[in-house]
């Protein structure tokens, strides 16, 4: 696993800092045996859980790409995804399912997991977060089209709010022969619902 991005010494501190006034705003008492560590731990966390900000996912991409005259539907399904949502920074997570038609370029299998990866660790939305998973494709590999699809349940409708346990938020973007060809689009569904293994 490649080396994950972290803030400062400094950077940390400060989060640490903010994290210690929340627990005395929540009525805590961030002085007690339980408490006393966690503003630094939260801090860490956030640090990991939002290193996308710090990685380029084109860069990642551009790292492994080859010349391959294939031009049948590459798919990489079941990718665990695990972001914060912007709005409540309560997580999210699901799985993303990529497609992708090359068009004399190909890119190394697990280039496509590390880019979404990357992307879903910021504070995101579902849906942008579909969105710039297909761009960032689209833009690198100049493909003969890019589909994804991303399943995911938000604990911000689970934990709070409407308190809906078992809602499961389903988003889709397609380019090139995905979104032009019915038989395409139909047979990438079918792929990543299939049991294959």
């Amino acid at each position: 696993m490649s080396q994950v991005p972290t803030f400062s010494e400094e950077n940390l501190e400060k989060l640490a800092f903010h994290y210690k006034e929340i627990l005395r705003g929540l009525g805590e008492n961030p002085e007690r045996e339980g408490l006393l560590k966690t503003p630094i731990r939260v801090a860490k966390a956030m640090d990991f859980l939002t290193h996308g900000y710090r990685q380029d996912p084109k860069t990642i991409l551009e790292s492994a790409l080859f010349h391959e005259d294939y031009k049948q539907i590459v798919v990489v399904k079941d990718i665990e995804i695990y972001s914060l949502c912007e709005h409540h920074l309560l997580p999210f997570f699901g799985k993303a399912h990529i497609g992708y038609i090359p068009n004399g370029t190909i890119v190394g299998l697990s280039k496509i997991p590390r880019v979404v990866e990357c992307y879903a660790r910021r504070l995101q939305l579902q849906e942008r977060l579909t969105s710039q998973i297909k761009d960032c494709l689209q833009d690198v590999l100049n493909p003969l089209g890019v589909a994804v699809v991303i399943e995911a349940q938000h604990l911000c409708m689970s934990m709070r709010g409407i308190q809906k346990q078992n809602s499961v938020t389903t988003t889709s973007e397609f380019t090139g022969a995905f979104l032009k060809n019915e038989n395409t689009r139909q047979e990438f569904m079918h792929l990543i619902g299939a049991d294959l293994h």
